[in-house]
């Protein structure tokens, strides 16, 4: 399955990190309530499943869903850092998720 954040296609969503890799990409926090994916969030990192297991904003993931949270994540193997953070910061510009706001 797969899901479309903004122009990018994302694998997922998973309701679990099992199915994530610790490789390069962009992940998307999702609350899946009444039939719709909500973005809550967006980040990028090296080591996706790594960083969305041990992250500083799961308490608002929590707060911000009344429903279940879920990610997604778009592998970028051929991007380093600032071409992720590019991304990322596109898809917040386009739907300001509620947590990781600057």
């Amino acid at each position: 399955m797969s899901i479309i954040v903004g122009k990018y296609t994302f694998e997922g969503p998973y309701t679990l990190t099992d199915k994530l890799e610790d490789r390069s990409g962009i992940y998307a926090i999702h609350c899946y309530r009444d039939d719709k994916y909500y973005l809550i969030d967006v980040g990028e990192s090296a080591a996706v499943k790594s960083r969305v297991e041990t992250h500083d904003r799961k308490d608002c993931w929590k707060r911000e869903c009344a429903g279940t949270f879920t990610v997604s994540v778009h592998y970028t193997p051929n991007l380093q850092q600032a071409g992720r953070m590019q991304i990322e910061q596109e898809i917040r510009t386009q739907y300001e998720p509620p947590c990781g706001r600057t």
